[in-house]
């Protein structure tokens, strides 16, 4: 099946995939793609438990993290962007004192993909 433009298996739209986000890997997606619909992005929310999606405008996903110190925060920060680079997907971040914003987009297609949820799921992994 077809699903706005990206090829998704009839097994996840039906919610019988079973594949752990943490397990996949970003891959490189380029302009021309379409973002998910809405229904698989909802999907997919269900992986990534403490996100929430923003649909004002371009589609996102954001997450606020609360540490116990500014210290703290900032090392989250870091452990996110060492996961980043290894994917080669980037969130958006905002620190305020213990708070650390996490927004997630696929700016390159205005919206979401699969991507977006992957770093999702393997953010939360980090606070574990």
């Amino acid at each position: 099946m077809v699903e706005g433009g990206i090829k998704v298996s009839d097994e996840f739209v039906q919610g019988k995939d079973k594949m752990d986000l943490t397990k996949k890997h970003c891959v490189p997606c380029e302009g021309g793609t379409s973002p998910l619909s809405n229904n698989v992005e909802d999907e997919l929310l269900k992986k990534t438990p403490g996100w929430i999606i923003d649909r004002l405008l371009e589609h996102k996903i954001k997450r606020v993290f609360t540490m116990k110190t500014f210290a703290k925060a900032i090392e989250f920060v870091n452990k996110i962007a060492t996961v980043a680079e290894q994917e080669g997907h980037h969130p958006d971040l905002y620190i305020s004192y213990r708070k650390v914003t996490v927004e997630l987009c696929t700016h390159a297609i205005l919206g979401l993909s699969e991507n977006d949820f992957i770093m999702a799921a393997k953010i939360n992994e980090l606070t574990e």
